[in-house]
C-alpha cells in the first residue's frame, strides 16, 4: 500500500501527500535526494508521481535504512512509535515532543532530521513530521514498542470490549455490529481515545506491585512475553486473580497469540514516562589501538605496494609462457594455485587474492569460458609498461569496487563442494561498500593509531546497524587483512595514498578507466623505492638487482637469466637455457655482454664471457627448413656427427650433400628434438634467411567473473541535475492543464491522423507548445511537452522539452495532442477540459489516449 504517494497530481483542495511534498521541494533538494538514494533515477522515473511510489517502495526504504548510523536510525523509530496514525487522528510529530522523548542534543537531533529529511524517509506535514507510511510495516517493533491499543483491541469480540471499558472506567454499551455508544467511531478506536497517560497511570497503579513488576519486564522491550495457559482469557477486575489477569482485565496487556501477550504503546510510554531509549548513542564508540610510527607505517605500506606490483607482473610473466588450466566447472585448480604460491614465495591465501585483484583490474582473463587457459589480456602489457604507481592505483580500485572476495577460496558453497580462485561462489553484494567503510574509519582513527580489528567492528556496528552478523564480521576482519597485504594500509594504520585515493575516488560523473589520482600517485611515488639501471654481476654466474630494476633493464636481464630469490634484492641466475632463450629471441653474444658491461658496476667475470660465447658458438650451426623439413649446416662434421648419433633415429635423417640433411619429420619436430638432444639448431625460411623471434605473447580478451550489483552505481552531480530537469519536465507533461483542440465549425469529417497533423501544422504556424501522447517503437506510451518546429512528410520534427532535445515524432504514433497556451492555463476547467491526472484526452479527432 503507497498511501504516501497517492493522489499526487491532483489540484487545490487536497490534503498534503507525500507526492505534493515532493513536487513542492527545490531543484537543489531533489539533487541532494538523488546523491542520497541513486536507485531513485535508476532508470529516471517519468515524474513526481512515479518517482514517489518508487521512493516509498519496500526495497527502496530497506536499501536506504541499512546506511543509517544507530543513532539517525533511534530518532527515525521514534518518529514512527510517536506519528503511528493508528494510535492518533494527527500521526504528524513535533519536534519538540520528539526532541523531549530522545533527549539528545538539539544540534545531534537536527542533523539527523536533516538527513532523514534528504532521504526522503520523512516529510513534513505542516509542523509535523511524518515518516513514510512503508515504515510501519518494515519497522515493526519501533524503539521497542508494541502496536498501538487500538490495533491489539481490534481483534476482541464486544463483549470483551465491554468488561475492559468499564474497568478502565469508560462508557460502554457496544453490541456486536454497532459503534460506540454515542454512535462515533468503533469501540476499539474509542476506548484507545479516551485511554490518557493520566488514566493508564491509575489502573497500572491499582493492579498491584505484582502486576507492575511483570509491566517492568516488557517496558524496555520486546514488548511480547509468553504466559502460561491461554493467553486470551476470558477475566474481569473483579475476577482476576494473578497479575497478567489484573493486566489483560484493564487492557494493560492484550492477548496477540495462544501463549503471547503484548504490552500496548500507550502503556509502553507511560511506563517508560515519555522516553523512548533508555540510552541513545549519539556518536560512535572511539577507535582504540597500538601507537605507530606515522613514517614507519608509510613506508610499510609503500614496501608492499612495490611487493604487489612485482609478484602480479612476475605470476602473470610466469602464465603467458606456461598458463593454467581452466576447470570444468570454471576457475583455477588446487595444484596450480599452489604452484603459483610457491612460485611467489608466499601462501596460498595471499597468492588467490593476488590472482583476484589481478583479474579485477582487467590483467588477467580466460581464453575461453570452459576448458581454456588462464592468460593475461591486451591490458597487462599497457599495465607493465606504465609507472609502479600508477599500476598499484589500478590494482587498488579495482580491489575497492570488485565484488569477489578471494578469502572464500577453498571455502564450501551450499552443495558441499569446494570454492575455487576465479570460479563461482566468491561474490560478495556488499564487499564493496563494507572496504570503504573499513577504510574511512581507519582514516578517521587518530594520527598515529592502529584501530584493533575489534575497535573498527564496533565503530561499523555503530554505523550501520542493521547490517551486522557473522558474515558481516568476517568481510569486515578480511577486508583488513586484504587492506594490509595490498600496500593499503601499513602497521594496521592507513597510509597517506590510501586515504588520497579515497579522497579522490568520490562519487562523480567521471568514468573510473578515466579518473585522474593524481594527489595519490605523488604521495605513492616519493615513497616508492627508485628503479636502478645496475646490478651486481658475480663469479658464481650470478647478477644481483639490489632493487627496483627500470623496465627495459628488468626485461632484458629476465630474458638472459632466470630469477633465483626475490626479496629486498633479486637474485638472477644465468644458464645455458637462459642464454639460449635471449639468443633465440633475436639477442647476439655480443649484445648480450654489452647489457651486463654496460649496467654491472663490477667486472664482467671471466666464467660467464666464457659461457656466453659457447653458447653462441653451438647456437644456430645447425638451420632447420622444410622438406618435409632439412637441415643445413656449414660444418660437415656437425652433420657427421647427427648422422651417427642413435638418438636420431625417430627423425629418418638422410643426407642429401655434405651440408644438407633432409627429415621426414615436421620442421616444428625437428626443432623441437635436436633442441632436446642438445644440437640447438634455428629455423630459416625458403630464402635461407634465419628466422629468429622470442616466444609468442598469448593474451585473452577480458572477461568479468564479478556478477551484476544489486546496488545502482552513485552518480555525479551533473547527471543529477540532468534527471532533475527530466523529473520536472516529465511531470508538467503529466500535470499541465490540457486543452482539447476542437475542430473547425462546418470542417468535413476527417482521419484521427489528418487532424493531428492539422493540429501540430497549426501549432508550428503559431509557435505554441503542445501535449502529445507517443508510442515508441516498444509500444510503450509517455506524455510529451513539445515545441513543433517542422511538420512533413508523416512525421513532426520540435524541442521536446520533456528530454530537453529536438527529436522527431512519427505523426501515427501520436495518441493524441492538446493545446498548452499559457494565457489559458490558469481559466477554470469546464467539461471539455481535462486535467492530467490519468483521465482521457480526446484530440482533434475524437480518439482517446
Amino acid at each position: 500500500m503507497i498511501d504516501d504517494a497517492d493522489a499526487g497530481r491532483g489540484g487545490g483542495g487536497r490534503l498534503p501527500t507525500f507526492t505534493s511534498w515532493l513536487r513542492n521541494l527545490s531543484d537543489t533538494e531533489l539533487a541532494a535526494l538523488f546523491e542520497a538514494r541513486p536507485d531513485l533515477i535508476t532508470p529516471v522515473p517519468a515524474d513526481i508521481a512515479a518517482l514517489a511510489a518508487r521512493a516509498v517502495s519496500r526495497p527502496a526504504v530497506l536499501r536506504v535504512l541499512d546506511r543509517l548510523d544507530r543513532f539517525t536510525l533511534c530518532v527515525l523509530e521514534g518518529l514512527v512509535a510517536l506519528g503511528d496514525d493508528r494510535a492518533s487522528a494527527t500521526p504528524g510529530v513535533g519536534r519538540d515532543r520528539l526532541a523531549a522523548a530522545l533527549d539528545v542534543p538539539d544540534k545531534r537531533l537536527d542533523e539527523a532530521l536533516s538527513r532523514l529529511h534528504g532521504a526522503a524517509l520523512v516529510w513534513v506535514d505542516g509542523d509535523g513530521l511524518r515518516p513514510v507510511s512503508v515504515l510501519r510495516d518494515v519497522l515493526t517493533r519501533p524503539a521497542g514498542l508494541g502496536p498501538p491499543l487500538r490495533v491489539l483491541l481490534g481483534g476482541l469480540p464486544t463483549e470483551r470490549l465491554n468488561r475492559i471499558a468499564a474497568d478502565l472506567g469508560l462508557p460502554t454499551g457496544y453490541t456486536a455490529g454497532t459503534d460506540a455508544p454515542d454512535g462515533a467511531g468503533d469501540p476499539a478506536s474509542r476506548i484507545a481515545a479516551a485511554a490518557t497517560p493520566e488514566l493508564l497511570t491509575a489502573r497500572i497503579a491499582e493492579a498491584g506491585p505484582q502486576a507492575r513488576e511483570v509491566l517492568d519486564r516488557l517496558t524496555w522491550g520486546p514488548p511480547d512475553g509468553t504466559v502460561s495457559g491461554a493467553a486470551a482469557r476470558d477475566v474481569d477486575a473483579a475476577t482476576a486473580t494473578s497479575p497478567v489477569d489484573r493486566l489483560l482485565a484493564r487492557g494493560l496487556l492484550v492477548a496477540t497469540a495462544a501463549d503471547t501477550v503484548t504490552l500496548p504503546l500507550e502503556v509502553g510510554l507511560v511506563l517508560r514516562e515519555g522516553r523512548l531509549f533508555q540510552r541513545v548513542a549519539t556518536d560512535p564508540p572511539p577507535l582504540t589501538g597500538a601507537r605507530v610510527d606515522p613514517d614507519r607505517a608509510t613506508r610499510a605500506a609503500a614496501g608492499q605496494a612495490f611487493t604487489v606490483i612485482r609478484s602480479i607482473e612476475e605470476l602473470l610473466e610466469r602464465w603467458a609462457e606456461d598458463p593454467p588450466g581452466v576447470l570444468r566447472s570454471g576457475g583455477l585448480g588446487v595444484r596450480d594455485l599452489r604452484r603459483a604460491a610457491q612460485s611467489l614465495d608466499t601462501d596460498e591465501p595471499t597468492a588467490a587474492l593476488l590472482i583476484e585483484t589481478a583479474h579485477a583490474a582487467g590483467l588477467l582473463a580466460a581464453d575461453a569460458e570452459v576448458g581454456g587457459e588462464w592468460l593475461p589480456t591486451p591490458g597487462y602489457d599497457l599495465w607493465r609498461r606504465s609507472a609502479p604507481e600508477r599500476r598499484w592505483l589500478r590494482l587498488a580500485e579495482a580491489w575497492l569496487r570488485t565484488t569477489r572476495v578471494a578469502a572464500l577460496s577453498a571455502s564450501a558453497d551450499t552443495r558441499g563442494r569446494s570454492r575455487s580462485v576465479l570460479g563461482e561462489g566468491l561474490d560478495r553484494r556488499s564487499a564493496p561498500e563494507i572496504r570503504r567503510e573499513v577504510l574511512h574509519a581507519l582514516a578517521a582513527a587518530p594520527a598515529g593509531t592502529a584501530p584493533t580489528p575489534e575497535a573498527v567492528v564496533d565503530v561499523l556496528a555503530w554505523l550501520r546497524p542493521r547490517r551486522q552478523g557473522q558474515s558481516t564480521t568476517e568481510l569486515i576482519d578480511v577486508a583488513l587483512r586484504e587492506a594490509a597485504l595490498l600496500g593499503l594500509t601499513g602497521r594496521g594504520a592507513i597510509a597517506p595514498h590510501t586515504q588520497a585515493l579515497l579522497a579522490e575516488s568520490a562519487d562523480d560523473d567521471t568514468p573510473v578507466a578515466e579518473r585522474d589520482h593524481s594527489r595519490a600517485a605523488e604521495l605513492l611515488a616519493t615513497e616508492l623505492p627508485t628503479p636502478l639501471t645496475h646490478i651486481l654481476v658475480q663469479g658464481d654466474l650470478t647478477a644481483v638487482a639490489p632493487g627496483p630494476l627500470v623496465p627495459d633493464l628488468a626485461r632484458e636481464l629476465a630474458l638472459a637469466a632466470d630469477v633465483e630469490s626475490t626479496g629486498g634484492a633479486t637474485v638472477y641466475r644465468f644458464t645455458d637455457a637462459s642464454l639460449r632463450r635471449a639468443l633465440d629471441a633475436g639477442r647476439g653474444a655480443a649484445d648480450i655482454t654489452a647489457l651486463l658491461e654496460r649496467h654491472s658496476q663490477t667486472p664482467l667475470p671471466q666464467a660467464l664471457r666464457y659461457l656466453i660465447d659457447d653458447v653462441a658458438r653451438r647456437h644456430g650451426r645447425l638451420r632447420v627448413g622444410t622438406a618435409s623439413s632439412y637441415l643445413r649446416c656449414d660444418e660437415p662434421s656437425v652433420l657427421d656427427e647427427l648422422l651417427g648419433d642413435r638418438r636420431t633415429g625417430d627423425l629418418m635423417l638422410v643426407r642429401l650433400a655434405p651440408t644438407v640433411i633432409a627429415s621426414r619429420a615436421a620442421r616444428a619436430t625437428l626443432l623441437e628434438r635436436l633442441n632436446e638432444l642438445g644440437y640447438h639448431p634455428v629455423p630459416e625460411d625458403g630464402s635461407g634467411a634465419v628466422r629468429l623471434s622470442g616466444p609468442e605473447a598469448r593474451r585473452a580478451e577480458e572477461r568479468s567473473l564479478a556478477r551484476e550489483l544489486d546496488e545502482p552505481a552513485p552518480v555525479g552531480p551533473t547527471l543529477r541535475m540532468a534527471a532533475v530537469r527530466a523529473v520536472r519536465a516529465g511531470d508538467e507533461a503529466a500535470t499541465a492543464v490540457r486543452h482539447p483542440i476542437p475542430a473547425p465549425d462546418a470542417a468535413p469529417p476527417r482521419s484521427a491522423t489528418a487532424a493531428t497533423l492539422a493540429a501540430l501544422t497549426a501549432a508550428t504556424e503559431k509557435g505554441r507548445r503542445v501535449w502529445i501522447g507517443y508510442l515508441d517503437t516498444d509500444g510503450r506510451a509517455s506524455s510529451r511537452i513539445v515545441e513543433p518546429a517542422r511538420v512533413d512528410g508523416g512525421y513532426m520534427t520540435g524541442y521536446d522539452a520533456t528530454r530537453a532535445a529536438v527529436h522527431r515524432f512519427a505523426v501515427h504514433r501520436i495518441t493524441g495532442v492538446a493545446d498548452l497556451d499559457a494565457a489559458r492555463q490558469t481559466a477554470p476547467l469546464d467539461a471539455s477540459e481535462t486535467p492530467g491526472d490519468g483521465q482521457p484526452v480526446t484530440d482533434s479527432a475524437g480518439d482517446a489516449e
